[in-house]
């Protein structure tokens, strides 16, 4: 859009996508960010609980992301409520980990190990399917002439006739202002899987028919024995993607004191 100013000086309007890449480049903004991928509804609180900071250090990193767009606030009496903006950012965030480049970080116990195996098979991204399930979900459909790829995904008319087979209607009908069929890098694959109005479609599904449970808290999902069937059954996915492989015991903390030698 041009506007004219006081002094009758045209201005434009641009993205600037510096600020948005600003926005996250504070580590404890994008923990934040990933945070509410589970497609809930944090309190400032949790959030500032989750991040490792104080509750005040907290308000100014969502302050910012609520000025940015990122998040969406709700005030209950005395507390802050907040959550991704929408879907559309939800993508993006998930689109911006699977470019971005990877960094260790220390597994401290077998816990925290199963956890990360966990979300690495199976985790919603806001209000679809992500980790290897998802990508596995993702590319049996496009083997099986479901998904079309060929100009951008698109869900083909034996796709429809596919969902509507599940109890799905409309082939996931898309709202106005969502788009029908998209796809998310999927960070822990570097791969697509399924988002759009069919991937939140395809994810309803599968919780109401108990193909998938969600973990009490965070965005971790585990296939049940009658997913397992059902995947297998509808798009013949193998065990090993059923399946979260076994986590790796931690290495234990090497100890910096050389050890003395004997004599």
């Amino acid at each position: 859009m041009i506007r004219w100013d006081a002094d009758h000086e045209s201005t434009a309007e641009t993205p600037d996508l510096a600020a948005l890449a600003a926005l996250l480049a504070d580590r404890t903004r994008a923990a934040i960010c990933i945070a509410l991928l589970d497609g809930g509804t944090w309190t400032a609180g949790e959030l500032a609980e989750y991040a490792g900071v104080a509750p005040s250090t907290a308000t100014e990193h969502l302050n910012l992301l609520v000025a940015g767009g990122l998040l969406a606030e709700e005030r209950r009496g005395r507390r802050r409520h907040l959550r991704l903006a929408g879907p559309d950012t939800a993508e993006t965030l998930e689109n911006l980990a699977g470019l971005a480049p990877y960094r260790r970080v220390r597994i401290r116990s077998l816990a925290e190990a199963n956890h990360r195996r966990a979300l690495h098979h199976a985790r919603t991204c806001y209000d679809h399917i992500a980790g290897a399930l998802g990508v596995a979900i993702a590319e049996a459909m496009t083997e099986r002439g479901l998904l079309l790829r060929e100009h951008g995904p698109e869900l083909s008319t034996a796709g429809a006739a596919w969902l509507a087979a599940l109890g799905i209607p409309h082939g996931g009908h898309a709202p106005a202002h969502r788009a029908h069929v998209r796809t998310c890098l999927d960070w822990t694959s570097r791969r697509h899987h399924l988002s759009g109005a069919v991937g939140a479609a395809l994810y309803r599904h599968a919780l109401e028919r108990r193909w998938i449970v969600r973990a009490p808290a965070g965005r971790i999902l585990a296939v049940t024995e009658a997913g397992r069937a059902a995947f297998r059954t509808e798009l013949g996915l193998p065990e090993d993607v059923l399946t979260p492989a076994p986590a790796v015991p931690p290495a234990p903390e090497r100890n910096e004191v050389s050890p003395r030698r004997p004599g």
